[in-house]
C-alpha cells in the first residue's frame, strides 16, 4: 500500500524523546508503535538509538526491516541511527565525541518531520544529553512503587511524595538546558504501562501518589499500554499492532483491546499537526 503523504507546518524537526533511568518500561515498544504511527501518517521519520549497546529499538527495527524481505510486505521504515557510547578513556574528551556524533545525527535528520530518541534504562552522559533535545518527553512507567521511586520519593506510612528523586531532578536540569538555547520548555508525559487487572488498592496508592507528583514537579500523566503477550511476539517480527492487517494477521480481542490502548496514548501526546490524521489513520 501507499501510505498517506501529507504537508504540514511544523517546526521541523519535532523531537520525541523516550526516556526514564530503569529498564523494562516499554521504552523501546512505545517508540516503534509511535514511529510506525508516524510514518503511516505520511511523516519522514528519524529514530536515534542511544542505548545502542543494549539496542532494543535498533534490533526492533532491524527485525522488522528482515521481515519486509522475507515476506515481500511493505511496511514503512524509519531512517535509523544507532549511537553508542564512546570509548575514549577521558571524560572530557569522550562527552565531546559523543556531542559531536549526536550533534552529527540530528544534523541528518534536520529535514526530518519527526525525531525518535530511545534511551537507555540507567543514566548516562548521551542520555541526559539527548533529554535536552526533547519537544516532546515520554516516560513510560510500570505501575509499581519500585518504578516510582525514580520520579519521587514516597513516604511508606502517609503514601505522599516527599522531594523529586533522581530522574525528575535530571529532567529539570535538561529543562534549563534547553531553555539556555532558546529552545523553551518541552512537554513532560508520563504513562502508567503494563496495567494489571489486580492490586486494585495499590493502583489506586499510585494514582494519588502520581498526581500528587505531577502537580509538584510538571508532568502530564496518561495511560499506557497493558501487560500483553502479543507486544513480545511482534518484537521478533519487527512489527507493531499498525501493521498487523498488512502482514495478513487476523486480530484477536487481545489485539483490538491493546490498539484501543495505543489509540487512547497517542491522542493523549497531542502531537502538533497530528489531530486531523488521528480519524483517518485507522
Amino acid at each position: 500500500m501507499e501510505f498517506n503523504k501529507v504537508s504540514n507546518n511544523l517546526r521541523k524537526p519535532y523531537v520525541i524523546v523516550l526516556g526514564n533511568e530503569k529498564g523494562g518500561t516499554g521504552k523501546s515498544t512505545v517508540s516503534m508503535h509511535l514511529i510506525t504511527h508516524l510514518l503511516r501518517l505520511g511523516f519522514q521519520v528519524g529514530s536515534i538509538d542511544v542505548d545502542a549497546r543494549q539496542g532494543t529499538l535498533s534490533r526492533y527495527i532491524e527485525n522488522r526491516n528482515d521481515y519486509k524481505k522475507r515476506k515481500g510486505v511493505n511496511l514503512p521504515m524509519p531512517d535509523h541511527q544507532p549511537i553508542f557510547k564512546s570509548e575514549l578513556k577521558s571524560l572530557d574528551e569522550a562527552e565531546k565525541d559523543e556531542t559531536s556524533r549526536f550533534d552529527t545525527c540530528l544534523k541528518t535528520f534536520q529535514n526530518k518531520d519527526f525525531i525518535v530518541i530511545d534511551t537507555p534504562g540507567s543514566d548516562s552522559f548521551l542520555s541526559r544529553y539527548a533529554h535536552s533535545f526533547a519537544d516532546t518527553l515520554i516516560t513510560p512507567l510500570n505501575d509499581s512503587f519500585i518504578d516510582l521511586d525514580m520520579l519521587g520519593r514516597v513516604n511508606p506510612e502517609s503514601g505522599k511524595v516527599e522531594k523529586p528523586s533522581t530522574y525528575a531532578e535530571m529532567v529539570w536540569d535538561q529543562k534549563k538546558r534547553r531553555a539556555m538555547r532558546g529552545k523553551g520548555t518541552f512537554d513532560w508525559i508520563v504513562i502508567r504501562n503494563r496495567l494489571s487487572s489486580h492490586r486494585a488498592k495499590n493502583k489506586k496508592e499510585m494514582q494519588g501518589a502520581l498526581e500528587n507528583l505531577a502537580k509538584r514537579i510538571g508532568f502530564r500523566l496518561g495511560w499506557g499500554l497493558g501487560e500483553r503477550v502479543i507486544f513480545r511476539e511482534l518484537f521478533l517480527d519487527g512489527l507493531t499492532l499498525l501493521d498487523l492487517k498488512d502482514a495478513g494477521i487476523s486480530m484477536t480481542l487481545s489485539h483490538l483491546t491493546a490498539r484501543q490502548e495505543l489509540r487512547a496514548l497517542l491522542e493523549m501526546i497531542r502531537l502538533p499537526a497530528l489531530s486531523e490524521k488521528l480519524s483517518k489513520a485507522s
